[in-house]
């Protein structure tokens, strides 16, 4: 099966995490980069079409500093961030270098997925970078951007890069070897699954959530990013990194890790950006009725709604609840006009308002379930 997915796969996007990338004090660990380089380099004159999103800054800044725990403070993390960056940049720049390949760094920040214009801007860079032959290398902008602002992890990170670039494969790599069927560090008898049809809550369940001193994402965060991947359609292996050839033998089709399929029906590129990348300005409570239309692909009608929470214009993102967060979608009208027409039937609007923008409160197309 694995051959069989990855014998047709061009675009892919390769995770590796700080534990992969650092030796035990935080150091950058440069044998093991320079085997990922070469695995990467060998995927291109294969014809794939590689984008690294990688992790490493803060631990190399612990290294590079001697900084023996990662601290706690942001503003800390951020100025080994900051240093760390430099060192990781410029060793992947001497070992692409060193096989004839150019490299270019983005370093993104949730806006950037957030904002429709931002996020078409980026994916257009990174599909000139690849139509060029040049390998994009993406981490968040750690150094500047506030909690507020962030992705969070890398894992998450990389999910939302294979949906700007409409990836087909998505390669995490960490210091794991996939996901067992329970906590292999406490069960010898814990079992690798090697294949996850879909992400249930039985498989939710055995995702930890506690990574390295010098990382962030644990099990739980990578579940998290192979249920956003398989969504948009991509495929998902979680591997260890620290095997030799790991990517060369991935490609060659060996059942290494744990490879997560996608979904049949896959969601469109502009509903995944607003179920995980957008940013939500308020929220919109429904009733039990339009709750069922929404899920059978209707709009969503000013009749339906309950109530309004926060402030919002038109064309703004807003979630929609039904006891709990059900989807999300962009508003045809502001948080003021639906608190004048909610409850009504769309023939009063114009009566209400002295004018109509629209009968749809949110258009079927522009909704994105949760």
């Amino acid at each position: 099966m694995r051959k069989q997915i990855l014998s047709s796969t061009k675009s892919v996007v390769i995770k590796v995490g700080t534990s992969t990338l650092t030796n035990s004090d935080g150091s950058l660990n440069e044998e093991r980069i320079k085997s990922l380089v070469l695995g990467i380099c060998e995927l291109i004159k294969k014809g794939f079409s590689p984008v690294l999103v990688s992790s490493g800054a803060v631990g190399a800044g612990m290294g590079i500093l001697n900084i023996a725990e990662r601290p706690k403070s942001i503003n800390a993390k951020q100025a080994l961030a900051a240093v760390g960056q430099v060192a990781l940049m410029h060793l992947y720049e001497r070992i692409f270098w060193a096989h004839s390949r150019t490299i270019a760094q983005l370093l993104l920040t949730k806006s950037d997925f957030s904002d429709r214009k931002r996020y078409l801007n980026v994916r257009n860079v990174c599909n000139s970078l690849i139509s060029q032959g040049i390998v994009p290398i993406i981490n968040e902008n750690d150094p500047v951007v506030a909690d507020e602002l962030k992705v969070g992890d890398n894992d998450t990170l990389s999910a939302l890069v294979a949906g700007l670039i409409d990836a087909e494969i998505l390669v995490i790599l960490s210091d794991i070897n996939g996901l067992y069927d329970k906590n292999p560090n406490k069960f010898k008898d814990a079992k690798l699954i090697s294949l996850v049809n879909k992400i249930d809550d039985n498989i939710k369940a055995l995702g930890g959530d506690e990574g390295s001193k010098f990382g962030t994402g644990g099990m739980a965060t990578k579940l998290i990013a192979a249920q956003m991947a398989n969504k948009i359609g991509t495929n998902m292996i979680i591997a260890n990194g620290k095997e030799d050839r790991i990517l060369q033998r991935i490609f060659e089709g060996e059942e290494l890790g744990t490879l997560f399929m996608a979904q049949k029906k896959r969601v469109r590129s502009k509903k995944f950006w607003l179920a995980y990348a957008s940013a939500k300005k308020g929220k919109i409570c429904i009733d039990e009725g339009a709750s069922l239309a929404l899920k059978k692909g209707k709009s969503l009608l000013c009749v339906g709604i309950k109530c309004v929470h926060g402030e919002f214009e038109r064309g703004d993102i807003v979630e929609i609840e039904c006891k709990e967060i059900l989807a999300r979608g962009i508003s045809n009208y502001s948080s003021k006009e639906i608190s004048l027409i909610m409850g009504k039937k769309s023939e009063m609007i114009e009566k209400i308002l002295g004018y109509k923008s629209d009968d749809d409160i949110i258009h079927a197309d522009n909704i994105a379930f949760e």
